[in-house]
């Protein structure tokens, strides 16, 4: 039996604000982001979330997430540095009218 894999360790966290015009929000992430992400060399595991109203019903604090995980900082620098990912960042700007915020982390 082989040890299990160490788990990735940093975190990209990609935080969308309410855009003005969800459904165009929406068409474009789903139909041109996304793909485009799928398209680039891969982080070690990704998942897309849509922020869900807290329990008093409030609204979310932030429309959408994104987060990305990589083994290293190598890791992190080989993906985000190709022209795809860049391409993935620059149609960021296009769509995000409830601006983004960035974050990186790493496992403690």
């Amino acid at each position: 039996m082989h040890p299990p894999a160490p788990a990735p360790a940093l975190k990209l966290s990609v935080l969308y604000g309410h855009p003005q015009d969800p459904a165009a929000f929406e068409r474009y992430y789903l139909g041109t982001h996304m793909p485009l992400v799928a398209a680039a060399p891969a982080p070690a595991r990704a998942e897309a979330t849509i922020g869900l109203p807290g329990p008093d019903g409030s609204a979310p604090p932030y429309y959408r997430l994104f987060e990305a995980w990589f083994d290293s900082t190598e890791h992190l620098i080989a993906v985000t540095s190709s022209p795809a990912w860049q391409r993935v960042v620059a149609g960021v700007l296009y769509f995000a009218s409830g601006g983004v915020t960035i974050l990186l982390s790493q496992r403690a």
